[in-house]
């Protein structure tokens, strides 16, 4: 692997259950461990992971699509089941689902936008989506404490 291929982040803790993760170019995002409750609106992980496959698939096809047409409506809705048994906390029964429309009657290129749709979808999650991609082919996670 060369130096071009790692991607890396840093989570920090803000306080009890609350972080904020940092890209290598600065950008922030704040989460943590409530689900809403304590009137906490922060994302959790797992709707982390979530959003990250929809927008790893949303911007495969939106690059597909939108050379042709700008969409009327482009939303993508994540799903999934929180589970824990024998193999512990994990995610079941992922679903994403695109809603996509592109103006009537503008002529070729909403209509080739409409007809390359299914297979934009279908190649994200095939080939070009790095979120969904790893999930599903499953890659080892190596945790590690650093000395001081």
């Amino acid at each position: 692997m060369t130096q071009d291929s790692l991607r890396s982040v840093t989570v920090e803790r803000v306080s009890t259950g609350h972080f904020v993760a940092t890209n290598a170019r600065g950008a922030t995002i704040s989460f943590g461990t409530s689900s809403g409750a304590h009137g906490d609106s922060a994302f959790t992980p797992v709707e982390l992971l979530l959003a990250a496959i929809g927008g790893c698939s949303a911007a495969d096809v939106d690059v597909a699509t939108s050379r042709h047409a700008e969409p009327t409506t482009f939303s993508v809705a994540v799903t999934g089941d929180k589970v824990s048994d024998e193999l512990g906390n994990r995610m079941t029964d992922l679903r994403v689902a695109f809603s996509v429309t592109f103006p009537k009657g503008e002529g070729e290129g909403a209509d080739r936008a409409r007809t390359i749709l299914p297979r934009a979808v279908r190649t994200s999650h095939d080939r070009l989506c790095t979120v969904s991609r790893t999930v599903e082919i499953g890659t080892p996670v190596t945790v590690t404490i650093e000395d001081d």
